[in-house]
């Protein structure tokens, strides 16, 4: 995957334009998420995008651990301060958008970390609807159609041995555990490498303005996803 396309540099910092943010939710993530749109009054850079860059840069180690800690616009300009086990992204001002804790030994391969990254994405765009919808569904719960709010909380990765190949990241179950309005979906994730599974990892989440479960409200929900995507490919094919 070339990261390049979808972020600019500027002495040594990152930016993000809102087309570039856009394409690579809708090109690479199937993230159809409206905040993600060019043209959006909420938007905000994907955090799967944060995540891919700080990879791409830092190397993958045997234990890491992501946690998000704001939402970016476009054109503002990002650094990342390095220590050994602590990294932050953060801006001019100081801000923290994006906590990296890791440890262990450490991968440069740009190929073997692009195909985790690729994985990765890929896994994290079928989220919604395909993992979450069934996960509330359970508890009788749903997304308030009207104004969704699903956080991007952190993410961890950890490896008993690193890939030394092209590795293949594989969904292995979810939960959902619901608080009133709020709750925490955790999507568990391994790591395999010729059939034989290396390492693990775990997405969290936090998921706002539940409402009880009804079915034609929840497939109304999908069906505009839905929509947005169809609309979105129509456009790539034109």
């Amino acid at each position: 995957m070339n990261l390049n396309q979808y972020f600019s540099r500027e002495d040594q910092q990152f930016v993000f334009s809102r087309q570039q943010a856009c394409d690579f939710a809708k090109g690479v993530a199937n993230d159809f998420n409206a905040i993600h749109d060019a043209d959006s009054s909420r938007f905000c850079v994907p955090g799967d995008l944060l995540f891919s860059v700080m990879l791409s840069e830092l190397g993958l180690s045997q234990d890491m651990q992501f946690t998000f800690a704001g939402m970016v616009t476009d054109g503002v300009p990002l650094s990342i301060e390095q220590q050994e086990q602590h990294c932050l992204l953060v801006d001019n001002n100081g801000k923290e958008y994006l906590q990296v804790e890791r440890s262990g030994e450490n991968l440069k391969d740009a190929e073997i970390i692009g195909d985790i990254i690729a994985d990765y994405v890929r896994f994290s765009g079928r989220n919604f609807p395909h993992i979450l919808v069934p996960l509330l569904e359970e508890q009788g719960l749903m997304l308030n159609r009207k104004r969704p709010l699903v956080i991007y909380e952190n993410m961890s990765l950890h490896f008993e041995q690193l890939p030394t190949r092209s590795p293949h990241l594989e969904f292995v179950g979810g939960e959902f555990v619901p608080n009133g309005k709020r709750g925490v979906a955790l999507l568990k994730f391994t790591i395999s490498e010729d059939g034989q599974v290396i390492g693990k990892g775990q997405k969290r989440m936090v998921l706002g303005s539940l409402l009880p479960y009804e079915k034609a409200e929840s497939d109304m929900l999908i069906d505009n996803y839905e929509g947005c995507r169809q609309a979105f490919l129509k456009r790539q094919q034109a």
